[in-house]
């Protein structure tokens, strides 16, 4: 899958089930690990798991999936590994006090 079709997936995704704050970074010019990070807010932990299982589900769906995943027992800070996409869905307040935005921002100076 090509990595604007996955882009969408996870976006769609994430919409259809009213995640708060979806945000793309392209990070490609900063790490050889993926391309782009998508993070995006529930409203709840079981609401930031609901939306990580469904986009594991929905990429599987589609034939690609998920590298792997790490957060679901706590599920404050939920990422998924797709490759060239990695999706982190969190609290409003774990990204507040990670702000990955920021940092990514900074390293890519």
């Amino acid at each position: 899958m090509q990595l604007e079709q996955m882009q969408k997936l996870v976006l769609d995704t994430l919409e259809s089930l009213k995640a708060i704050n979806i945000v793309v970074l392209d990070v490609s010019q900063q790490t050889s690990v993926t391309d782009k990070m998508i993070i995006a807010s529930g409203t709840s932990s079981r609401h930031v798991r609901g939306m990580a299982e469904n986009v594991i589900a929905e990429a599987k769906k589609a034939g690609c999936p998920a590298l792997g995943s790490e957060g679901e027992v706590g599920a404050d800070w939920v990422l998924v590994d797709l490759g060239d996409v990695v999706v982190h869905v969190m609290m409003p307040e774990t990204r507040e006090l990670y702000d990955l935005e920021k940092l990514w921002t900074f390293v890519s100076r």
